[in-house]
């Protein structure tokens, strides 16, 4: 179980990455009471990435909806991560917690697709992963579980990676 959000990549290897995609995850509207009525403002939360191993969300606010997915997107960009990859699926099972959401993504076999939530699903399709299993826990406040499914990302691990750490020959 792993709740803290990973390492973001520096802004020299995002610049090199050239197509991000994006995709609308939630629009909220709310309202502040004034003198004359209400005042309506945005907030739009985001998912970028290339569909090859990286991935980042993005929050912005603005008195418009556009404004604020400019916003979003531009804050998407800079908070991206690598996410490891074996074939189309993830390396092993893991979980995401981000405050009271908690997120558990299963490796499945090819051909699977995703079987998620629409959140993590977005998040999951921008990463390039196409056959996973999830089941979420707890809150499904779209920004909380967006960033359960970054934490469990940025916390995979392939096998490379695991036996350089403990000093083992695979």
């Amino acid at each position: 179980m792993y709740n803290k959000l990973p390492e973001f990549l520096d802004r020299t290897d995002a610049e090199k990455l050239g197509e991000l995609k994006e995709e609308r995850v939630k629009v909220n509207r709310s309202a502040k009471v004034v003198k004359g009525g209400r005042r309506f403002s945005f907030s739009a939360l985001t998912v970028v990435g290339n569909q090859d191993g990286i991935v980042g969300f993005g929050f912005g606010k603005a008195q418009e909806i556009p404004a604020a997915m400019q916003k979003a997107f531009k804050d998407g960009r800079r908070q991206l991560i690598r996410v490891p990859r074996v074939g189309t699926t993830i390396p092993h099972e893991i979980e995401g917690i981000y405050c009271s959401s908690k997120v558990r993504l299963i490796p499945a076999s090819p051909g699977t697709g995703i079987i998620a939530g629409g959140t993590v699903r977005a998040v999951l399709e921008l990463a390039g992963i196409n056959d996973v299993l999830t089941k979420s826990y707890g809150s499904t406040n779209p920004t909380n579980l967006v960033k359960a499914t970054i934490v469990a990302l940025g916390a995979l691990r392939t096998k490379e990676e695991i036996a350089e750490l403990r000093g083992v020959e695979l």
